[in-house]
């Protein structure tokens, strides 16, 4: 077996046979393709990273296997990639360098339910997780919309917010993440554990820092959520009901997303469910609070034309309503047309609608507003996902230009540093912990700017740069 590339020049037979009892994947075509993420929403990092892929791919299904993965490959310097669903836009779980695939998602056992909380291996998916939570009458604090296929490993190392946000928080929040486990990139590889506060050193770190094998994460008691879809003549009325809905004091919601009427039309699924050509308000509101819901839209000007609970959804073939919020918006848009990517915006002051239906007004034809509204720091905030009708870079950053001229704030969706979106700077506490994890730094070589000018500093020296 030779390598798929020139990037590492390694025995990939040898270290297939020292990687054994661990299960491995050396077919070419799939190797390829666990080397792809949801990169390609943006056709800035399709063209960077298409041609970027791994040598071989391990599929550890225990702490252990995981561990003698890492030894491996610290053995032979071999770059390491973890990877759970691939559901990251960034190229999270893209490997740059060539090197081995370790795919968690055979590590997915449920370890621990209990009051408020739930502890789980890497590789579990999100959907059983909360499957398992509902008997026990709880669920998970918040969950992207790609449940089914993201792994809760793969969310806390390259995720963020998601359904459940505008209550409880982004994944960040004190207390959401209660604790995680990681292996160290050794000889002779050593779990550490993370408590709340440290865990947010490996959070968002996008794998650079530790290979993640064990997270507890709060949970929050069930309810019986109803999925709505209010409509409305014009987007500006629609986002100030997502606003009033997002702020409100007596009414319930887990999902609040606000969609322009030209991308809902691009959802065949709710065609004949609907009336065509109106702007949408996607919510996830507790039986209880429907009344005060349904009250709520009719004084914004909108109709309620949807109402299902999980059970009447499914009799009518309707998918989840998170499955036309965050980011698989703009997945439902890239299904029937590729020219399409999307942006990450976030709004100065969500209260001022009229602010939001100006910079409409301005960004041009090529730029369909989509909102969302989360709840950080404890209080409610909103970022806009557009659908933008990509032409070339310059277009995409003059339309950045733009929302920045309106005083809203942009995390660039379309770069595959970590420094580059969210974080927008080098995080120092992040790097010393990758010192002090994969001190070879082989971990996701590559995807931070920052490290190659500190690798050679003690993790001190590292960590007090964050204080300067």
């Amino acid at each position: 077996m030779t390598a798929l590339h020139n990037k590492t020049k390694t025995d990939w037979t040898r270290i297939a046979q020292e990687l054994s009892p661990v299960a491995i994947i050396d077919e070419p075509v799939l190797v390829k393709k666990r080397s792809r993420d949801f990169f390609w929403y943006s056709p800035i990092l399709n063209a960077q990273l298409k041609g970027c892929f791994g040598d071989l791919v391990a599929q550890p299904e225990t702490r252990a296997e995981l561990a003698h993965c890492l030894s491996v490959a610290h053995a032979h310097d071999l770059p390491v990639v973890l990877r759970g669903g691939g559901t990251g836009n960034y190229g999270q779980a893209v490997p740059l360098h060539g090197g081995l695939i370790v795919e968690t998602t055979g590590m997915n056992r449920i370890l621990e339910i209990g009051e408020g909380f739930v502890r789980v291996e890497a590789g579990a998916l999100m959907a059983d997780i909360n499957a398992a939570l509902k008997p026990h009458g709880w669920e998970m604090a918040m969950f992207p919309s790609t449940q089914d296929i993201a792994t809760i490993g793969g969310f806390v190392a390259g995720g963020s917010a998601g359904i459940g946000s505008i209550a409880n928080g982004a994944l960040r929040e004190k207390g959401n993440i209660i604790s995680l486990k990681a292996l160290s990139v050794e000889a002779e590889p050593q779990e550490h554990v993370f408590d709340a506060e440290q865990a947010l050193q490996l959070h968002h770190a996008w794998g650079l820092n530790g290979a993640i094998t064990e997270v507890t994460l709060r949970t929050v008691p069930t309810r019986d959520w109803i999925g709505c879809m209010a409509t409305f003549d014009s987007y500006r009325d629609c986002y100030a009901a997502g606003y009033a809905l997002a702020t409100s004091e007596t009414i319930g919601r887990k999902l609040c997303s606000a969609v322009e009427a030209r991308i809902v039309s691009y959802f065949p699924r709710l065609e004949g469910h609907l009336p065509a050509g109106r702007h949408l308000l996607v919510s996830l509101v507790p039986r209880e609070d429907m009344d005060a819901y349904r009250a709520l839209m009719e004084a914004q000007g909108g109709t309620v034309d949807l109402a299902l609970s999980e059970e009447e959804r499914k009799a009518r073939g309707i998918p989840h309503v998170f499955e036309f919020a965050y980011n698989h918006t703009t997945l439902q848009v890239l299904k029937a047309d590729r020219s399409a990517t999307y942006q990450q915006y976030g709004v100065s002051d969500p209260a001022d609608v009229d602010a939001v239906a100006r910079l409409g007004a301005e960004v041009g034809d090529d730029v369909w507003q989509h909102h969302e509204f989360a709840r950080l720091d404890g209080k409610i905030v909103a970022f806009d996902l557009p659908i933008i009708w990509f032409t070339d870079e310059a277009r995409l950053r003059e339309i950045d230009d733009t929302y920045r001229a309106h005083g809203f704030s942009v995390a660039d969706a379309h770069t595959y540093h970590v420094e580059g979106g969210g974080l927008k700077n080098a995080d120092y506490r992040h790097l010393a912990w990758k010192k002090r994890m994969d001190p070879k730094g082989l971990l996701n070589p590559g995807k931070s700017r920052a490290w190659e000018a500190v690798r050679h500093l003690s993790a001190p020296e590292i960590e007090a740069m964050a204080k300067d």
